[in-house]
């Protein structure tokens, strides 16, 4: 089916402006239900709000655990159902919009960064081209736009070639997102001007819905300092309420925020009921609070960034039903709201319902493929299959790493023994031990072959879907002291409420006890390298990628660190580990992950 180019021809493009969408559905609001506007027959009109987040580039379907949803069965049980893949993302989208004359997409940040091979290795020009094909009308930023900084981001917008890797194609230029980035909270220091649009209002038939995208204000603490070097991240709540007002000033009065900030769901099945036993319940977490103090100018809230799958209903400020909604990460679902529209007062309705105006469903793997999409993927394989199909190692079954459920994962054991191996001679670092942030491990590695190359076989490129940020390692001199305050920052400070476990390399031992709080879950007295008790007063070499140096993810400690050596890429030590440590007849086996006692 072609990319709706009816729909084209009679929706007006977005122009600057905010975003609401109310959502109601069909199941969740009896027919005929007051709205408290006075609304009535023919004055209505249903306005179809598809979303998703966090896509990360994942235009193939994910391996391992990052390509499967948990659903809730009705007998309690639960069910591992296969999904994602821009093909089937696109295809899903396409059915759904059936029978919708009035539908718009949006999405909540991290269309882009943290990309497999397919799209990183091409500056996730593939992904913005996906994205144009697939109809998306508008999108927030999200941290990972900000990855390769903020020339970067305006060039994915505006078009153009790389500067530095030139065009892929011959006689191609690259024309950039058909749909607007908003980066409302996002400012330039100097001119205090917004990087983009901070607003846009999607048009169609006198139905106008103003769309306000923003990041997460600690956009800084998880992003590079080169790729925020100059700009300024302002309040999430402050700044969508501004815009809103802007919007109402301008008659816009249905508005919808696209928030790159995010909640902890008390279940992971994704169709579970985070409404229960009453609104909102059921979630926790940053945005939890940011939706209770939003202004009720606003509608509906599109969010990300935790990866998690969620729709609930969290009272606004004047206490009346507002949608809060994600549908996890890398294409594997999305959100199908309903949002009533009154052409009166030009306001979405909201009613009191038990059940959130929204629904998550899944991209399932058994639909057909979208064939402009299976097209775009085969053209851009076709230039990656050089880098991407190079084997690298073997291993012996599954390493989970994203998918890992303890705070310590076989991954992270692999990786960081990775990096330790890479920086522990004394003319790449003199290393005595390595540290890596969970957050830059975005993948299991999978025992099934993911193309040609055999069961077992692992590629350049699914190491690449790894370690895919190509961070610079350092090696750096730490006290005993300040390695057991980073140790305690992960579950401290700002990672107290979501703690970032690091992982070690071999050698590192300690204790975490979950039944604190804080700091002192952090067993000082446990805390080990090679048998012996930290001291305090020694001086450590330690490896850690440059993120990580730079404290980033929440270490401040490790900004303090001394006598800097840079060696290699991160990737480039998993690669290397990989193939000196493994073959065909001795492939490497999934780590016990017993560095970390977790006491709960």
């Amino acid at each position: 089916m072609p990319a709706r180019p009816q729909r084209r021809r009679t929706i007006s493009r977005l122009t600057i402006g905010a975003a609401v969408l109310a959502t109601v559905t069909a199941a969740a609001q009896p027919a005929g239900a007051d709205t408290g506007h006075g609304a009535r027959a023919g004055r209505t009109v249903d306005v179809q709000l598809l979303s998703f987040n966090d896509f990360h580039g994942n235009l193939e379907p994910p391996q391992g655990s990052s390509g499967t949803v948990e659903e809730l069965q009705p007998d309690g049980s639960k069910k591992s159902v296969a999904a994602g893949g821009v093909e089937y993302l696109a295809q899903s989208l396409r059915t759904a919009r059936k029978g919708h004359p009035y539908s718009v997409t949006a999405a909540a940040g991290d269309l882009v960064g943290a990309s497999p091979l397919l799209s990183g290795l091409f500056h996730d020009e593939p992904t913005i081209e996906a994205m144009n094909k697939l109809g998306l009308d508008v999108t927030s930023v999200g941290n990972h736009e900000f990855d390769e900084g903020r020339a970067e981001l305006t060039r994915l917008q505006n078009g153009g070639c790389h500067p530095k890797d030139g065009c892929y194609v011959k006689g191609r230029k690259f024309r950039g997102a058909d749909f607007p980035y908003l980066t409302a909270n996002v400012t330039d220091e100097k001119s205090g001007k917004t990087l983009l649009k901070p607003y846009s209002v999607w048009q169609h038939k006198g139905v106008k819905i103003g769309f306000i995208g923003v990041t997460l204000e600690g956009t800084p603490n998880v992003v590079s300092a080169n790729g925020v070097k100059g700009l300024k991240f302002h309040d999430e709540v402050e700044t969508i309420d501004k815009y809103a007002k802007v919007l109402d000033r301008q008659g816009v009065k249905a508005i919808v925020a696209l928030i790159h900030e995010g909640g902890l769901p008390a279940a992971t099945s994704y169709n579970y009921n985070c409404d229960s036993p009453g609104p909102g319940a059921g979630i926790s977490g940053p945005i939890t609070d940011i939706a209770k103090h939003i202004t009720p100018k606003v509608d509906a809230l599109v969010t990300g960034h935790t990866h998690q799958a969620y729709a609930c209903t969290i009272p606004d400020p004047s206490g009346r039903p507002r949608t809060v909604t994600s549908a996890a990460s890398y294409g594997k679902l999305y959100t199908d709201t309903t949002l009533t529209y009154d052409r009166r007062t030009r306001d979405i309705v909201r009613t009191k319902v038990k059940a959130p105006g929204a629904v998550n469903r899944v991209v399932n793997r058994t639909q057909p493929k979208a064939a402009d999409l299976t097209s775009l993927i085969t053209r851009w394989n076709k230039l990656a299959a050089p880098v991407a199909n190079r084997p690298v190692g073997h291993i012996s079954a599954d390493i989970a790493g994203r998918g890992a459920e303890a705070p310590e994962s076989p991954l992270g054991d692999v990786i960081s023994d990775a990096q330790l191996e890479a920086t522990k001679a004394a003319d790449k670092g003199g290393a005595q031990l390595a540290l890596m942030n969970p957050g830059g491990i975005r993948s299991d590695l999978a025992f099934k072959s993911s193309g040609s190359e055999g069961d077992g076989v692992v590629t350049y490129g699914e190491a690449f879907t790894v370690q895919p940020f190509t961070n610079m390692m350092n090696v750096v001199d730490l006290t005993g002291a300040q390695l057991l305050t980073a140790l305690q920052q992960q579950v401290s400070g700002p990672n107290a409420a979501s703690p970032k476990i690091l992982q070690v390399s071999k050698g590192l031992t300690y204790t975490l006890d979950m039944k604190k709080s804080g700091a002192d879950r952090i067993v000082k007295d446990s805390v080990k390298l090679n048998g012996a008790a930290l001291d305090p007063a020694k001086t450590y070499r330690v490896a850690l990628n440059e993120f990580l140096a730079g404290g980033g993810d929440g270490f401040p400690v490790l900004k303090d660190a001394k006598n800097k050596y840079v060696g290699q890429s991160d990737l480039d030590a998993l690669t290397s580990y990989l193939t000196a440590h493994s073959s065909a007849s001795g492939p490497l086996t999934p780590p016990k992950a017993d560095r970390i006692t977790v006491e709960k």
